[in-house]
C-alpha cells in the first residue's frame, strides 16, 4: 500500500521536509533498542492473544444462541378429516 501526497498542501510539505535532514543520534542514547524490540513484542503479543480470545468467545457465543434457538414446526397443509 502506498503512502503519498493526496492534495496540493500536502505536496508542499512533502518538498519542505524531503529536504531537511533528521539525524539526532542523541536520542538513540534515551531509549535501549533491545527494551522498545521487547515491548513492541509483548504488545504485538497480547494483541494476537486478545484476537484469539475474540474469535474464541464469538464461537461459544454463535453455540449458545443457536442451541437456545426454538424451532416451531409449521404445518401448511390443513388435518385432514379421519374416515369413521
Amino acid at each position: 500500500m502506498a503512502v503519498g501526497a493526496r492534495d496540493k498542501l500536502d505536496r508542499e510539505l512533502v518538498k519542505k521536509y524531503a529536504k531537511l535532514k533528521m539525524d539526532n543520534p542523541d536520542t538513540t542514547k534515551l531509549v535501549d533498542s533491545q527494551k522498545m524490540l521487547a515491548a513492541m513484542n509483548d504488545y504485538a503479543a497480547m494483541q494476537r492473544s486478545m484476537l484469539d480470545m475474540n474469535l474464541k468467545l464469538k464461537g461459544i457465543c454463535t453455540n449458545v444462541t443457536s442451541k437456545s434457538a426454538v424451532y416451531l414446526k409449521l404445518n401448511f397443509y390443513p388435518p385432514k378429516p379421519k374416515k369413521q
